[in-house]
Formats: C-alpha cells, sequence, structure tokens
C-alpha cells in the first residue's frame, strides 16, 4: 500500500455527520498536520433532503438556511396549539446547499482528499483497512457512517420504530401560505390508528413543503404517501392548483438499538450509525453538531473519540417514550398534544436539545402521566 492511500483519518460517507465532523477538523488548527480522506460513492450533487432544527442565536449555517420562523401550530383533533418560539427560531437547510457549502469550504484545504468510491469493508488491526470498490486504504482512525449489519438483523430485539416519510415542495399561482407559520404536527387526517401527521413548512406565500410522516414499526408504498399529501392539500390547506416542483423520502430508525457499542479505540460510528439521531423525534442536525464538537474536544484530550458521547438519562427517556409508541402506536396524538399543551415550547425544545434541568424534566413527565407510562417505565426499569 503506497503512502498516498495512507491518511490520519478516513470519514466513510459525506452526509450530515461525516460533512460536519471534517468541517470542524478544518476549523482546528489541531488538524492542520493531519491527512484526513472522505470516502462516499456519491458526489453529493442532489438536493436529497431537507434538516430542520431550532436555535436561539446566529451560527455558522445562517448563510445557507432556506427559511426560518419564530411561530408554529400543532393541530390535534381536539385543539390548536399555537406556539411563539422565540427566543428560538425554527430553521431549515437544504442539503444541496449544506453539501455545496461544506465541499467549497473543504476544498480549500490541502490536507483534505475527496474520493468518489463504495466502501465495501472495514477492518482494525494495528491500522484501520478500507476497502473500496477500486483500491485499499489505511488510517490511524476510522469515522464511520455506515449502519452495521448488527442493526439490520437485531434491531427486533430492540424498541425499534421508523420514521417514514415522503415530501412535497408544491407551488401556486396565487398567495395561500402563512409565510410566518410553520405547521409542526397536523394529526387531522390519518391512516387508521397508527401515529402519523402531516407537517408543513411555508417557504413564501406560494411554495411550501408538504410531509405525511409515520412513526410506526412497517413502512408503506409509495402510493400510501401521495395519497394523503393530495387529501391533505385538498381539505386542509383548500388548494385545488398547484404543481409539484420537488419531492422527497426517507426512513430514519427511531429505536433503543445500542449504536454505540460498535465504536472502538480505532473505529467510531457516526451520525445516525452511531446513535445520532435523537431516538424519540428522529431530529439529528443540532445533535449531530454536538457529538462533533465532543469528538473533537476527545481527539485532542488524548481520549478515545466516543468517550462520554451519550448522556445516560436523555437515552432512559427515549426507551419509555418508544415503549409507549411501540406498544401503543395510536397514542401518539395524545402524547404529543401533551408535550406541548401542557408545557412550553422553550422548555420542549431544552429537554429535546437535552440541556434541560431536573425540574423541567419532572414536570415534562408529570404531563405525561399515564397508565400506559407507568407501564412502559417499569417495563425499560
Amino acid at each position: 500500500m503506497s503512502d498516498n492511500n495512507h491518511f490520519d483519518y478516513i470519514i466513510i460517507g459525506n452526509g450530515l455527520a461525516g460533512l460536519q465532523l471534517a468541517l470542524k477538523m478544518v476549523s482546528d488548527a489541531f488538524f492542520n498536520d493531519k491527512t484526513i480522506a472522505l470516502i462516499d460513492a456519491s458526489d453529493k450533487k442532489i438536493n436529497d433532503k431537507t434538516w430542520s432544527f431550532w436555535e436561539k442565536e446566529s451560527s455558522q449555517w445562517d448563510d445557507i438556511v432556506h427559511k426560518s420562523w419564530q411561530k408554529a401550530s400543532i393541530f390535534t383533533s381536539k385543539k390548536h396549539i399555537a406556539l411563539h418560539l422565540k427566543p428560538y427560531q425554527y430553521k431549515t437547510i437544504r442539503a444541496i446547499d449544506f453539501y455545496n457549502k461544506a465541499k467549497a469550504t473543504l476544498s480549500k484545504h490541502k490536507h483534505i482528499h475527496f474520493i468518489v468510491d463504495a466502501v465495501t469493508g472495514v477492518k482494525s488491526l494495528d491500522l484501520v483497512t478500507v476497502k473500496t470498490e477500486l483500491n485499499t486504504y489505511s488510517c490511524t482512525h476510522a469515522f464511520d457512517s455506515r449502519i452495521s449489519e448488527e442493526f439490520t438483523l437485531t434491531s427486533k430485539n430492540n424498541t425499534t420504530l421508523i420514521q417514514h416519510f415522503k415530501g412535497c415542495i408544491i407551488k401556486t399561482d396565487s398567495d395561500v401560505f402563512n409565510e410566518e407559520t410553520i405547521t409542526m404536527m397536523d394529526y387531522r387526517l390519518k391512516d387508521g390508528n397508527q401515529t402519523t401527521f402531516t407537517y408543513v413548512l411555508p417557504f413564501s406565500k406560494t411554495e411550501a413543503l408538504v410531509e405525511f410522516t409515520y412513526f410506526t414499526a412497517s413502512i408503506v408504498k409509495e402510493e400510501t404517501y401521495d395519497k394523503f399529501i393530495k387529501t391533505y392539500i385538498k381539505h386542509y390547506l383548500n388548494i385545488d392548483d398547484y404543481s409539484i416542483i420537488e419531492t422527497e423520502t426517507g426512513q430514519i430508525p427511531m429505536t433503543t438499538f445500542p449504536f454505540e457499542k460498535s465504536n472502538t479505540k480505532n473505529i467510531t460510528k457516526i451520525g445516525t450509525a452511531g446513535g445520532w439521531v435523537k431516538a424519540s423525534t428522529g431530529y439529528s442536525f443540532k445533535h449531530t453538531e454536538k457529538k462533533v464538537a465532543k469528538l473533537i474536544e476527545n481527539i485532542k484530550a488524548n481520549r478515545i473519540p466516543s468517550y462520554k458521547l451519550f448522556k445516560t438519562k436523555y437515552k432512559f427517556y427515549d426507551k419509555i417514550f418508544l415503549k409507549v409508541l411501540k406498544d401503543e402506536n395510536h397514542k401518539g396524538e395524545w402524547l404529543f398534544e401533551q408535550f406541548y399543551d401542557k408545557n412550553s415550547i422553550q422548555t420542549m425544545f431544552k429537554f429535546l436539545d437535552e440541556e434541560s434541568s431536573f425540574i423541567e424534566e419532572l414536570k415534562i413527565m408529570r404531563s405525561l402521566f399515564s397508565w400506559s407510562f407507568t407501564k412502559a417505565f417499569f417495563k425499560t426499569l
């Protein structure tokens, strides 16, 4: 193996986690003399998803934020909950804008190497060997975003749901959307007794993302999403004439599977494969940012990168929540109504960001008190 094929670090996968990690590395002088390779089978030239998140302050992402809001609505079959988000803003970033920003920034650094190839295997001996379809590389440490085969084979042994969805960006000829307010969850249109909701991000008065989402154990056919999206647009948005200018689909595991157990001294799983997606909600953008910062901190302190990457109490809360949703999937609407009707949105954002106080967590748990949660609590224990 030639020296040209050896790197200090190899990042496998140029998705959210891989690119955020590389960006953090090039922003820190500690890594100036380290060679870093990013390997992905795709050159990331397609807008394949949308990431949304909330934050209080300006951040490094502001120049690529597609739209932000300070108001939100949640609709249930019983009520409309109006949410004023200040001091938070809810922000959306298109994947293509993120990819372009990341590639433009990283390409300015000579110690960054992009390799377009598919990884077929990773082994760790004295060095980590990364095999691809076209070549073999080595490194001191690999950050791997590929979901392990063990999850595919054993996920049924854990509490696992799938957040799966299809979204359409629609455009109308006339002004129909309130561009100041997002619909975070609308439970009025259901697929049976399952937890399903519609999510609407109005980018302007004439353009919006309309997404139909499931929190269920199994996925559905694409025409099922299409049917509910069409129904929602016609009967809830009261729109008859529109054009679809873009679509996106996704499947996000919501699971108690211990992804972190795949981490070793020389290989760290990142992103979804590392359990970085918030198990109870599927949100990942800001959680990824925090995990990346912790990885960097650990590397600089000469610790294993995955050292203390997770907060135990929040994993426990997620387990209880998922257990209720898995055992009684029809209660999803009730759960989220209690969350946002009995607690301030600011408290909920702190809780979901894993920055809440014990008193705030106690209040949230009290708002969800029910026989279902009591059973789930003791089953989780």
